[in-house]
């Protein structure tokens, strides 16, 4: 498969005058300390683990190992850190857990980095009052999940309503997450179009895997300054190509310093070696995202050097069978 020879000076440019852009008007008070950009804005460029969560014997959250493993990845090239996102096991936690995670990650995560929290709830109401607890406790923005639980209401004017009302209301930046795997809804075109104008909605992570449509985002947005972050490692080199500015990728977990060099091979047009890089990701992504999930990503987490354990109940961990299909599906690729 041959990428397309996309001029790399010309590409990376463009790129730059939309990251670059003037800063945000009328934005809130946190905005402007955590930007990294111009402007005072907040710059999202680079490689996010979504961290998981580990647990105790007993079933507890181990902030111990937490912080051991965030001490590793602080060796990597992150841009930053995702809490409470969907490989955090977020559901499963206590509002008291989930706080907690936050403000243990802010204290363990060297400053220069960025700390995302995940904030969404099924309420407005309640993704209002989480999003102002995790600024709190030290996020530098705010991931918000679509709520889905009625999702036949969950109409374009209900959506728009629901992030307005929560980026209003927020004391740091937002970030829209659509991840339909999880909660079998999209969040349309017409809806991230309409919350990009927002001044403190500064971007979408997208999981969907739908690169026409991560293009047209990037297109559509153009002028407003909001960024786009794919949503895992499997479509990642595609992402960049179609102006996605990072990525929130589960696999970064085990496998991050190759996905930072990933982003660096594309930011400087060496297509032919982010291909092939992007080729042998491909599978070991799929085992620990939609065919293994969390209990994958924490099992190969183990092989890698870091603390995977257990999830929280009802996810159970991998049979014997399906570890050494794991197994397999990173050392066809060379990563073990």
């Amino acid at each position: 498969m041959q990428v397309p020879r996309i001029p790399p000076l010309r590409w990376s440019r463009s790129l730059c005058r939309r990251l670059s852009g003037p800063g945000i008007r009328g934005a809130p008070r946190r905005f402007g300390a955590v930007a990294g950009g111009s402007g005072g804005r907040l710059d999202l460029r680079g490689i996010y683990p979504p961290l998981t969560t580990p647990f105790t014997s007993q079933g507890e959250v181990d902030y111990v190992r937490l912080e051991e493993n965030v001490r590793l990845y602080d060796k990597v090239p992150f841009r930053g850190f995702v809490a409470q996102g969907s490989t955090g096991e977020a559901p499963y936690l206590t509002q008291q857990e989930r706080l907690e995670v936050v403000r243990r990650l802010r204290q363990a995560v060297s400053k220069e980095k960025l700390l995302l929290a995940g904030s969404g709830c099924e309420t407005t109401r309640g993704s209002i009052e989480m999003t102002a607890q995790v600024a709190d406790k030290g996020a530098d923005a705010a991931l918000v999940v679509t709520p889905c639980y009625y999702q036949g209401s969950m109409t374009s004017a209900a959506l728009i309503h629901h992030y307005t009302e929560v980026a209003e209301a927020s004391p740091i930046p937002v970030i829209l997450y659509s991840v339909p795997a999880n909660t079998g809804l999209e969040i349309p075109d017409d809806v991230v179009l309409t919350l990009a104008q927002h001044p403190n909605i500064v971007g979408i992570k997208d999981s969907g895997g739908n690169i026409t449509r991560l293009g047209l985002l990037v297109h559509k947005t153009k002028n407003e300054n909001f960024q786009v972050l794919a949503g895992s490692a499997g479509f990642l080199l595609a992402s960049f190509i179609v102006g996605a500015v990072g990525g929130i990728c589960a696999l970064a977990n085990v496998l991050g310093t190759p996905l930072c060099q990933l982003e660096s091979l594309c930011f400087s047009g060496s297509w032919d070696k982010a291909c092939e890089l992007q080729h042998r990701l491909i599978e070991p992504n799929a085992a620990v995202t939609r065919k293994f999930g969390i209990p994958g990503l924490k099992q190969a987490m183990e092989w890698f050097g870091y603390y995977g354990g257990l999830c929280r109940a009802p996810l159970l961990p991998l049979s014997k069978t399906q570890v050494t299909e794991l197994h397999q599906d990173f050392t066809s690729n060379g990563w073990l």
